[in-house]
Protein backbone atom coordinates (compact mmCIF):
# COMPACT_ATOMS: atom_id res chain seq x y z
CA UNK A 1 0.00 0.00 0.00
CA UNK A 2 2.82 2.25 1.22
CA UNK A 3 4.37 1.52 -2.29
CA UNK A 4 1.44 2.31 -4.84
CA UNK A 5 0.82 5.85 -2.64
CA UNK A 6 4.59 6.37 -2.79
CA UNK A 7 4.37 6.14 -6.82
CA UNK A 8 1.01 7.07 -7.30
CA UNK A 9 0.06 10.39 -5.20
CA UNK A 10 2.72 12.74 -7.34
CA UNK A 11 1.73 11.32 -10.22
CA UNK A 12 -2.27 12.69 -9.72
CA UNK A 13 -0.68 15.66 -8.22
CA UNK A 14 1.07 16.29 -11.39
CA UNK A 15 -2.05 15.98 -13.48
CA UNK A 16 -3.87 17.86 -11.10
CA UNK A 17 -1.12 20.95 -11.22
CA UNK A 18 -1.59 20.93 -14.99
CA UNK A 19 -5.59 22.37 -14.32
CA UNK A 20 -4.15 25.09 -11.48
CA UNK A 21 -3.63 28.64 -12.41
CA UNK A 22 -2.04 31.47 -10.86
CA UNK A 23 0.08 31.67 -7.67
CA UNK A 24 -1.44 28.62 -5.99
CA UNK A 25 0.32 26.31 -8.22
CA UNK A 26 3.54 26.94 -5.82
CA UNK A 27 1.44 26.37 -2.78
CA UNK A 28 -0.26 22.85 -4.25
CA UNK A 29 3.04 21.54 -5.30
CA UNK A 30 4.69 22.05 -2.08
CA UNK A 31 1.59 21.33 -0.35
CA UNK A 32 1.53 17.70 -2.63
CA UNK A 33 5.56 17.35 -1.88
CA UNK A 34 5.10 17.45 1.83
CA UNK A 35 2.68 14.76 2.30
CA UNK A 36 4.53 12.89 0.08
CA UNK A 37 7.51 12.92 2.55
CA UNK A 38 5.15 12.05 5.15
CA UNK A 39 4.43 9.08 3.62
CA UNK A 40 7.65 7.75 3.30
CA UNK A 41 7.82 8.88 7.19
CA UNK A 42 5.19 6.86 8.24
CA UNK A 43 6.69 3.81 5.56
CA UNK A 44 9.81 4.53 7.70
CA UNK A 45 8.11 4.31 11.01
CA UNK A 46 6.23 0.94 9.74
CA UNK A 47 9.55 -0.32 7.97
CA UNK A 48 11.01 -3.71 10.20
CA UNK A 49 14.56 -4.01 10.23
CA UNK A 50 15.46 -7.20 8.14
CA UNK A 51 16.82 -7.90 4.47
CA UNK A 52 13.58 -8.49 3.59
CA UNK A 53 11.47 -6.87 1.23
CA UNK A 54 8.40 -5.01 2.31
CA UNK A 55 5.06 -3.37 1.06
CA UNK A 56 5.38 -5.80 -1.85
CA UNK A 57 2.99 -5.58 -4.75
CA UNK A 58 3.36 -8.42 -7.31
CA UNK A 59 0.64 -8.13 -10.41
CA UNK A 60 0.91 -9.66 -13.63
CA UNK A 61 1.49 -6.70 -16.28
CA UNK A 62 2.35 -8.04 -19.86
CA UNK A 63 1.85 -11.58 -19.01
CA UNK A 64 2.87 -13.14 -22.02
CA UNK A 65 6.33 -11.66 -22.06
CA UNK A 66 6.82 -12.57 -17.92
CA UNK A 67 6.36 -9.19 -17.02
CA UNK A 68 4.83 -8.01 -13.51
CA UNK A 69 4.13 -4.99 -11.71
CA UNK A 70 6.66 -5.89 -9.15
CA UNK A 71 7.39 -3.08 -6.82
CA UNK A 72 8.29 -3.23 -3.01
CA UNK A 73 10.90 -1.59 -0.80
CA UNK A 74 14.05 -3.15 1.57
CA UNK A 75 16.55 -0.95 3.23
CA UNK A 76 18.30 -0.40 0.50
CA UNK A 77 15.23 1.17 -1.66
CA UNK A 78 14.03 2.94 1.19
CA UNK A 79 16.79 4.94 2.10
CA UNK A 80 16.68 6.69 -1.60
CA UNK A 81 13.09 6.99 -1.26
CA UNK A 82 13.59 9.05 1.85
CA UNK A 83 15.94 11.36 0.07
CA UNK A 84 13.96 11.62 -2.61
CA UNK A 85 10.57 12.73 -0.70
CA UNK A 86 12.73 15.28 1.34
CA UNK A 87 14.50 17.09 -1.42
CA UNK A 88 11.88 17.61 -3.63
CA UNK A 89 9.49 19.19 -1.05
CA UNK A 90 12.89 21.73 -0.78
CA UNK A 91 13.50 22.06 -4.41
CA UNK A 92 9.82 23.08 -4.40
CA UNK A 93 10.11 25.66 -1.81
CA UNK A 94 13.82 27.11 -3.34
CA UNK A 95 11.59 28.22 -6.18
CA UNK A 96 9.11 30.35 -4.97
CA UNK A 97 11.10 33.80 -5.27
CA UNK A 98 11.25 32.88 -9.10
CA UNK A 99 8.43 33.42 -11.03
CA UNK A 100 8.97 30.63 -14.12
CA UNK A 101 6.83 31.02 -16.98
CA UNK A 102 3.85 28.46 -17.67
CA UNK A 103 4.22 27.53 -13.53
CA UNK A 104 1.05 24.95 -13.59
CA UNK A 105 3.66 22.90 -16.32
CA UNK A 106 7.02 23.83 -14.65
CA UNK A 107 6.07 22.22 -11.07
CA UNK A 108 3.90 19.07 -12.54
CA UNK A 109 6.99 18.22 -14.56
CA UNK A 110 8.53 18.22 -10.87
CA UNK A 111 6.24 16.13 -9.49
CA UNK A 112 6.06 14.04 -12.52
CA UNK A 113 10.11 13.49 -12.37
CA UNK A 114 9.68 12.66 -8.59
CA UNK A 115 7.06 9.98 -9.60
CA UNK A 116 9.75 8.81 -11.72
CA UNK A 117 12.35 8.17 -9.50
CA UNK A 118 10.40 6.66 -7.18
CA UNK A 119 9.39 3.93 -9.40
CA UNK A 120 13.79 3.39 -10.16
CA UNK A 121 14.12 2.53 -6.50
CA UNK A 122 11.22 0.61 -5.79
CA UNK A 123 11.13 -1.40 -8.94
CA UNK A 124 11.66 -5.13 -8.27
CA UNK A 125 11.08 -5.96 -12.47
CA UNK A 126 13.80 -5.22 -14.83
CA UNK A 127 11.51 -4.24 -17.53
CA UNK A 128 9.66 -1.92 -14.89
CA UNK A 129 12.85 -0.67 -13.74
CA UNK A 130 13.66 0.59 -17.06
CA UNK A 131 10.41 1.93 -17.90
CA UNK A 132 10.93 4.04 -14.74
CA UNK A 133 14.77 4.57 -15.49
CA UNK A 134 13.50 6.26 -18.99
CA UNK A 135 10.31 8.03 -17.71
CA UNK A 136 12.66 10.21 -15.13
CA UNK A 137 14.76 11.38 -18.02
CA UNK A 138 11.64 13.19 -19.78
CA UNK A 139 10.57 15.44 -16.65
CA UNK A 140 13.95 16.84 -16.64
CA UNK A 141 14.87 17.39 -20.30
CA UNK A 142 11.87 19.64 -20.80
CA UNK A 143 12.61 21.45 -17.53
CA UNK A 144 16.27 22.34 -18.96
CA UNK A 145 15.39 22.53 -21.97
CA UNK A 146 12.13 25.07 -21.32
CA UNK A 147 13.38 27.42 -18.33
CA UNK A 148 17.51 26.65 -19.18
CA UNK A 149 19.91 29.36 -19.87
CA UNK A 150 22.21 30.22 -23.69
CA UNK A 151 23.02 27.40 -25.11
CA UNK A 152 20.31 24.84 -23.82
CA UNK A 153 18.81 23.15 -26.76
CA UNK A 154 22.19 22.35 -27.92
CA UNK A 155 23.23 21.11 -24.03
CA UNK A 156 20.10 19.80 -23.37
CA UNK A 157 20.12 17.40 -26.44
CA UNK A 158 23.93 16.74 -26.10
CA UNK A 159 22.57 15.07 -22.47
CA UNK A 160 19.38 13.37 -23.73
CA UNK A 161 21.52 11.51 -26.18
CA UNK A 162 24.05 10.24 -23.74
CA UNK A 163 21.60 8.92 -21.51
CA UNK A 164 19.56 7.02 -24.00
CA UNK A 165 22.51 5.20 -25.41
CA UNK A 166 23.72 4.10 -22.04
CA UNK A 167 19.88 3.14 -21.56
CA UNK A 168 19.76 1.40 -24.75
CA UNK A 169 22.32 -0.70 -23.70
CA UNK A 170 21.07 -1.32 -20.53
CA UNK A 171 17.86 -2.36 -21.66
CA UNK A 172 20.07 -5.30 -23.99
CA UNK A 173 22.07 -6.59 -21.38
CA UNK A 174 18.58 -7.09 -19.45
CA UNK A 175 16.95 -8.41 -22.91
CA UNK A 176 19.87 -10.95 -23.00
CA UNK A 177 19.42 -12.00 -19.19
CA UNK A 178 15.59 -12.09 -19.71
CA UNK A 179 16.86 -14.75 -22.92
CA UNK A 180 18.81 -16.70 -20.28
CA UNK A 181 16.19 -17.25 -17.20
CA UNK A 182 15.04 -20.66 -16.65
CA UNK A 183 11.35 -22.03 -17.28
CA UNK A 184 9.50 -19.35 -18.78
CA UNK A 185 11.19 -16.10 -19.30
CA UNK A 186 10.58 -13.52 -16.93
CA UNK A 187 12.22 -10.30 -16.14
CA UNK A 188 11.53 -10.59 -12.42
CA UNK A 189 14.69 -9.65 -10.14
CA UNK A 190 14.98 -12.70 -8.66
CA UNK A 191 14.88 -14.25 -12.01
CA UNK A 192 17.64 -12.28 -13.67
CA UNK A 193 20.23 -12.39 -10.37
CA UNK A 194 19.87 -16.18 -10.81
CA UNK A 195 20.35 -16.09 -14.87
CA UNK A 196 23.03 -13.57 -14.38
CA UNK A 197 24.95 -15.83 -11.75
CA UNK A 198 24.38 -19.22 -14.64
CA UNK A 199 26.33 -17.22 -17.36
CA UNK A 200 30.47 -17.95 -17.40
CA UNK A 201 32.71 -15.21 -16.90
CA UNK A 202 32.90 -13.83 -19.89
CA UNK A 203 29.23 -13.17 -20.52
CA UNK A 204 29.21 -11.92 -17.55
CA UNK A 205 31.59 -9.14 -18.26
CA UNK A 206 29.99 -8.38 -21.18
CA UNK A 207 26.70 -7.47 -19.67
CA UNK A 208 28.59 -5.69 -16.62
CA UNK A 209 30.10 -3.49 -19.24
CA UNK A 210 26.58 -2.72 -21.00
CA UNK A 211 25.00 -2.60 -17.93
CA UNK A 212 27.72 -0.04 -16.57
CA UNK A 213 27.57 2.16 -19.16
CA UNK A 214 24.24 2.92 -18.44
CA UNK A 215 25.21 3.56 -14.42
CA UNK A 216 28.51 5.23 -15.43
CA UNK A 217 26.96 8.15 -17.70
CA UNK A 218 24.05 8.89 -15.18
CA UNK A 219 26.32 9.40 -12.58
CA UNK A 220 28.15 10.15 -14.32
CA UNK A 221 32.08 9.25 -13.96
CA UNK A 222 35.04 9.72 -15.77
CA UNK A 223 35.01 9.66 -19.20
CA UNK A 224 31.17 9.68 -19.27
CA UNK A 225 30.87 12.94 -17.62
CA UNK A 226 31.35 15.56 -20.58
CA UNK A 227 27.55 16.53 -20.45
CA UNK A 228 27.18 16.80 -16.69
CA UNK A 229 29.11 20.71 -16.20
CA UNK A 230 27.29 22.25 -19.09
CA UNK A 231 24.34 20.75 -18.39
CA UNK A 232 24.18 21.51 -14.41
CA UNK A 233 25.44 25.34 -15.45
CA UNK A 234 22.99 25.63 -17.99
CA UNK A 235 19.92 24.36 -16.39
CA UNK A 236 17.52 25.98 -13.39
CA UNK A 237 18.48 26.00 -10.48
CA UNK A 238 15.46 23.50 -9.72
CA UNK A 239 16.66 21.34 -12.64
CA UNK A 240 19.97 21.24 -11.20
CA UNK A 241 19.40 20.56 -8.16
CA UNK A 242 17.12 17.45 -9.56
CA UNK A 243 19.98 15.74 -11.52
CA UNK A 244 22.62 16.44 -8.84
CA UNK A 245 20.55 15.97 -5.33
CA UNK A 246 18.68 12.63 -6.51
CA UNK A 247 18.71 11.87 -10.59
CA UNK A 248 22.47 11.04 -10.80
CA UNK A 249 21.73 8.56 -7.34
CA UNK A 250 20.11 6.59 -10.23
CA UNK A 251 23.49 5.39 -11.50
CA UNK A 252 24.97 4.52 -7.82
CA UNK A 253 21.76 2.51 -6.37
CA UNK A 254 21.56 0.93 -10.03
CA UNK A 255 25.19 -0.48 -9.08
CA UNK A 256 24.26 -2.00 -6.05
CA UNK A 257 20.50 -3.27 -7.23
CA UNK A 258 21.35 -4.00 -10.10
CA UNK A 259 25.02 -5.30 -11.62
CA UNK A 260 26.76 -6.22 -8.50
CA UNK A 261 24.17 -8.93 -7.71
CA UNK A 262 23.63 -10.00 -11.36
CA UNK A 263 27.33 -10.67 -12.50
CA UNK A 264 29.59 -11.21 -9.26
CA UNK A 265 32.10 -12.28 -11.78
CA UNK A 266 31.99 -9.36 -14.50
CA UNK A 267 32.47 -7.22 -11.02
CA UNK A 268 35.79 -9.86 -10.12
CA UNK A 269 36.62 -9.28 -14.02
CA UNK A 270 35.80 -5.50 -14.58
CA UNK A 271 35.39 -3.82 -11.36
CA UNK A 272 39.66 -3.09 -11.04
CA UNK A 273 38.90 -0.99 -14.14
CA UNK A 274 35.78 0.49 -13.01
CA UNK A 275 37.36 1.60 -9.82
CA UNK A 276 40.40 3.27 -11.48
CA UNK A 277 38.29 5.52 -13.83
CA UNK A 278 36.31 6.37 -10.71
CA UNK A 279 39.47 7.34 -8.43
CA UNK A 280 41.13 9.31 -11.73
CA UNK A 281 38.06 11.14 -12.19
CA UNK A 282 37.85 12.07 -8.30
CA UNK A 283 41.86 13.79 -9.22
CA UNK A 284 40.80 14.79 -12.20
CA UNK A 285 37.42 16.92 -11.19
CA UNK A 286 38.74 17.89 -8.04
CA UNK A 287 41.70 20.01 -9.80
CA UNK A 288 39.14 21.08 -12.61
CA UNK A 289 37.13 22.35 -9.64
CA UNK A 290 39.73 24.04 -8.20
CA UNK A 291 41.13 26.31 -11.11
CA UNK A 292 36.58 27.16 -11.65
CA UNK A 293 36.55 30.69 -11.58
CA UNK A 294 32.21 29.80 -12.01
CA UNK A 295 31.07 28.81 -8.16
CA UNK A 296 27.98 26.55 -10.08
CA UNK A 297 30.41 25.33 -12.47
CA UNK A 298 32.69 24.51 -9.50
CA UNK A 299 30.29 22.72 -7.51
CA UNK A 300 29.19 20.96 -10.89
CA UNK A 301 33.10 19.64 -10.59
CA UNK A 302 33.10 18.78 -7.16
CA UNK A 303 29.63 16.59 -7.48
CA UNK A 304 31.68 14.33 -10.07
CA UNK A 305 34.82 13.68 -7.55
CA UNK A 306 31.90 12.92 -5.31
CA UNK A 307 30.03 10.20 -7.06
CA UNK A 308 34.06 8.88 -7.78
CA UNK A 309 34.13 7.78 -4.49
CA UNK A 310 30.66 6.27 -4.34
CA UNK A 311 31.39 4.63 -7.05
CA UNK A 312 34.48 3.23 -5.94
CA UNK A 313 33.60 1.93 -2.52
CA UNK A 314 30.48 -0.04 -3.99
CA UNK A 315 32.13 -1.97 -6.80
CA UNK A 316 35.00 -2.91 -3.87
CA UNK A 317 31.70 -4.67 -3.06
CA UNK A 318 31.79 -5.17 1.07
CA UNK A 319 29.72 -4.24 3.54
CA UNK A 320 32.07 -0.90 4.45
CA UNK A 321 31.99 0.09 1.05
CA UNK A 322 28.41 -0.24 0.22
CA UNK A 323 27.12 1.20 3.64
CA UNK A 324 29.47 4.23 2.48
CA UNK A 325 27.76 4.74 -0.44
CA UNK A 326 24.14 4.30 0.94
CA UNK A 327 24.72 7.15 3.48
CA UNK A 328 26.69 9.27 1.79
CA UNK A 329 24.30 9.20 -1.69
CA UNK A 330 22.11 11.13 1.28
CA UNK A 331 24.67 13.23 2.41
CA UNK A 332 25.69 14.63 -0.82
CA UNK A 333 21.81 14.92 -1.73
CA UNK A 334 21.91 16.75 0.71
CA UNK A 335 24.90 18.84 0.55
CA UNK A 336 24.55 19.54 -3.15
CA UNK A 337 21.39 20.85 -3.15
CA UNK A 338 22.37 23.42 -0.08
CA UNK A 339 25.15 24.44 -2.49
CA UNK A 340 23.40 24.77 -5.74
CA UNK A 341 20.88 27.26 -3.55
CA UNK A 342 23.63 29.11 -2.36
CA UNK A 343 24.89 29.79 -5.98
CA UNK A 344 21.07 30.58 -6.24
CA UNK A 345 21.04 32.80 -3.79
CA UNK A 346 23.96 34.59 -4.91
CA UNK A 347 22.81 34.92 -8.11
CA UNK A 348 19.55 36.86 -6.96
CA UNK A 349 20.73 39.22 -4.51
CA UNK A 350 23.62 40.39 -6.18
CA UNK A 351 23.34 39.07 -9.94
CA UNK A 352 26.68 37.39 -9.78
CA UNK A 353 28.26 34.00 -9.28
CA UNK A 354 31.88 34.27 -10.86
CA UNK A 355 33.61 34.25 -7.60
CA UNK A 356 36.38 37.39 -8.46
CA UNK A 357 32.90 39.65 -8.81
CA UNK A 358 32.40 38.69 -4.96
CA UNK A 359 33.62 39.12 -1.73
CA UNK A 360 32.91 40.36 1.94
CA UNK A 361 29.48 39.42 2.10
CA UNK A 362 30.07 38.34 6.11
CA UNK A 363 30.42 41.99 6.73
CA UNK A 364 26.72 42.64 5.64
CA UNK A 365 24.87 38.96 6.40
CA UNK A 366 26.83 37.11 8.87
CA UNK A 367 23.88 34.60 9.36
CA UNK A 368 24.05 33.90 6.12
CA UNK A 369 27.96 33.15 6.37
CA UNK A 370 27.22 30.71 9.35
CA UNK A 371 24.85 28.76 7.42
CA UNK A 372 26.89 28.58 4.15
CA UNK A 373 29.50 27.64 6.45
CA UNK A 374 27.56 24.41 7.59
CA UNK A 375 26.95 23.00 4.29
CA UNK A 376 30.11 23.66 3.45
CA UNK A 377 31.73 21.65 6.27
CA UNK A 378 29.37 19.05 5.30
CA UNK A 379 30.28 18.67 1.63
CA UNK A 380 34.26 18.53 2.90
CA UNK A 381 33.47 16.04 5.24
CA UNK A 382 34.08 17.53 8.48
CA UNK A 383 34.27 15.03 11.45
CA UNK A 384 30.38 15.54 13.08
CA UNK A 385 28.71 16.43 10.41
CA UNK A 386 26.97 14.30 7.68
CA UNK A 387 29.60 13.60 4.96
CA UNK A 388 32.37 12.29 7.38
CA UNK A 389 30.28 9.08 8.43
CA UNK A 390 29.66 8.26 4.78
CA UNK A 391 33.29 9.29 3.63
CA UNK A 392 35.09 7.39 6.40
CA UNK A 393 33.12 4.15 5.64
CA UNK A 394 33.82 4.50 1.68
CA UNK A 395 37.66 4.86 2.38
CA UNK A 396 37.53 1.98 4.70
CA UNK A 397 36.02 -0.07 2.31
CA UNK A 398 37.81 0.64 -0.59
CA UNK A 399 41.08 0.15 1.38
CA UNK A 400 39.65 -3.20 1.94
CA UNK A 401 40.14 -3.52 -2.17
CA UNK A 402 43.55 -1.41 -2.80
CA UNK A 403 45.60 0.59 -0.22
CA UNK A 404 46.51 2.14 -3.35
CA UNK A 405 43.41 2.97 -5.14
CA UNK A 406 42.64 4.56 -1.60
CA UNK A 407 45.74 6.64 -1.30
CA UNK A 408 44.48 8.25 -4.58
CA UNK A 409 40.94 8.53 -3.16
CA UNK A 410 41.56 9.92 -0.36
CA UNK A 411 43.23 13.46 -2.19
CA UNK A 412 39.65 13.99 -2.92
CA UNK A 413 39.13 15.10 0.86
CA UNK A 414 42.11 17.36 1.12
CA UNK A 415 41.66 19.00 -2.74
CA UNK A 416 38.01 19.29 -1.82
CA UNK A 417 38.89 21.46 1.19
CA UNK A 418 41.44 23.25 -1.22
CA UNK A 419 38.34 24.79 -3.56
CA UNK A 420 35.68 24.44 -1.47
CA UNK A 421 37.55 26.96 1.37
CA UNK A 422 38.98 28.88 -1.43
CA UNK A 423 35.34 30.19 -2.93
CA UNK A 424 34.49 30.69 0.63
CA UNK A 425 37.26 33.03 1.31
CA UNK A 426 37.01 34.35 -2.33
CA UNK A 427 32.62 34.74 -1.00
CA UNK A 428 32.60 35.56 2.33
CA UNK A 429 35.75 37.15 3.72
CA UNK A 430 37.39 40.25 2.64
CA UNK A 431 36.15 43.81 2.17
CA UNK A 432 32.83 44.59 0.64
CA UNK A 433 32.75 46.02 -3.29
CA UNK A 434 29.85 47.77 -4.90
CA UNK A 435 28.58 44.20 -5.93
CA UNK A 436 27.97 42.79 -2.94
CA UNK A 437 27.82 45.79 -0.22
CA UNK A 438 23.86 45.80 -1.50
CA UNK A 439 23.55 41.96 -0.27
CA UNK A 440 20.36 41.93 1.07
CA UNK A 441 18.76 40.31 4.37
CA UNK A 442 17.67 36.55 3.47
CA UNK A 443 13.99 36.16 2.72
CA UNK A 444 11.96 33.60 4.73
CA UNK A 445 11.69 30.71 2.39
CA UNK A 446 15.69 31.50 2.39
CA UNK A 447 16.01 30.80 5.70
CA UNK A 448 13.75 27.90 5.90
CA UNK A 449 15.60 25.77 3.43
CA UNK A 450 18.94 26.98 4.61
CA UNK A 451 18.31 26.12 8.11
CA UNK A 452 16.50 22.33 6.94
CA UNK A 453 19.58 21.64 5.16
CA UNK A 454 21.86 22.63 7.95
CA UNK A 455 20.24 20.63 10.78
CA UNK A 456 20.24 17.79 8.41
CA UNK A 457 24.41 18.29 8.03
CA UNK A 458 24.56 18.40 11.54
CA UNK A 459 21.59 15.82 12.72
CA UNK A 460 22.91 13.05 10.68
CA UNK A 461 26.76 14.11 11.22
CA UNK A 462 26.13 13.53 14.82
CA UNK A 463 23.81 10.15 14.94
CA UNK A 464 23.88 8.73 11.94
CA UNK A 465 22.33 5.47 13.24
CA UNK A 466 18.98 5.10 12.56
CA UNK A 467 20.18 5.59 8.56
CA UNK A 468 22.64 3.19 9.05
CA UNK A 469 20.24 0.68 10.47
CA UNK A 470 17.70 0.64 7.93
CA UNK A 471 20.37 -0.11 5.10
CA UNK A 472 22.57 -2.83 7.01
CA UNK A 473 19.99 -5.66 7.12
CA UNK A 474 20.15 -5.74 3.38
CA UNK A 475 23.22 -5.29 2.63
CA UNK A 476 25.00 -7.25 4.52
CA UNK A 477 22.76 -10.25 2.63
CA UNK A 478 24.20 -8.65 -0.61
CA UNK A 479 27.15 -8.78 0.19
CA UNK A 480 27.03 -12.46 1.04
CA UNK A 481 25.10 -13.29 -1.55
CA UNK A 482 28.12 -11.95 -4.01
CA UNK A 483 30.87 -14.52 -2.20
CA UNK A 484 30.54 -18.37 -4.15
Amino acid sequence: MFTLLLLFFPLLAALLLLFVKGEQVKKIALGAAVIEFLISIIAVVQFQHTADTQFEVNRPWIYTLGINFHVGIDGISLLLVLLTTFLVPIIILTSFKHNYKNPSLFYSLILAMQMALVGVFVSLDGFLFYIFWELALIPIYFICLLWGGENSAKITFKFFVYTLVGSLLMLWGFIYLYLNTEGIHSFDIGALYKAGRSLDAAHQGCIFLAVFMAFAIKMPIFPFHTWQPDTYVTAPTQGTMLLSGIMLKMGTYGLIRWLLPVTPLGTAQWGNLVIILSVIGIVYASCIAITQKDFKRLIAYSSIAHVGLIAAGIIAANVQGIQGGMIQMLSHGVNVVGLFFIVDILQTHTGKRDLASLGGIRNVNPQFAVLFLIILLGSVALPLTNGFIGEFLLLNGLYQYSAWATAFAGLSVILGAVYMLRSYQAIMLGETNSITVGFTTLSGNEKVVLLIICAAVIVFGIYPKPLLDIAEPAVVKLVSSLTP
